[in-house]
């Protein structure tokens, strides 16, 4: 394969290189995430209770910053700490996504764009119904994930 030099003076195979830093990294970012779930299937916390999920949305950032920390110490990448655009991208997904269901009787019904989004990604006590309940967990809890590890991993490496 010829090298091809790319504005800002990086080859092909620089780029392919950093492009699998960056799948790697938003990988190591929904592993730590996948922590925290094993940790809180483990202790089986009532499902209707609005503690469990609030201490989940701050393990889903903390956990993962943590993981991105370490992970920027051992190998000092910078390509990890731009994982939060592949939160953007799995968000916006998702956004459409759930603007695409259908809605009726327990699904929000009646529900606008705005309020069908908020119930899904934001309320922890009056869900949507939409996406079996699970609007928290992938479209909130998983980007909040990457967020966290590109935060750690720019805090351990610091700003270039």
């Amino acid at each position: 394969m010829e090298a091809v030099e790319i504005r800002g003076n990086k080859t092909t195979n620089d780029l392919l290189r950093e492009a699998g830093w960056f799948l790697l990294h938003t990988l190591f970012a929904v592993l730590n995430f996948a922590l925290v779930m094993v940790a809180f299937w483990a202790v089986k916390p009532d499902p209707l209770s609005t503690e469990p999920k609030l201490l989940c949305t701050a393990a889903a950032f903390l956990v993962p910053m943590i993981g991105g920390f370490l992970a920027g110490r051992a190998n000092r990448n910078t390509v990890a700490r731009y994982v939060w655009i592949s939160a953007l991208i799995m968000f916006g997904v998702t956004v459409v996504h759930v603007l695409d269901l259908p809605t009726g009787a327990g699904l929000c019904d009646g529900c606008g764009p705005v309020d069908k989004l908020w119930r899904t990604f934001f309320s922890i006590d009056h869900g949507s119904g939409l996406m079996a309940g699970d609007g928290l967990l992938i479209g909130t809890w998983i980007p909040l994930s990457m967020i966290g590890y590109a935060v750690g991993s720019r805090i351990a490496i610091g700003v270039e």
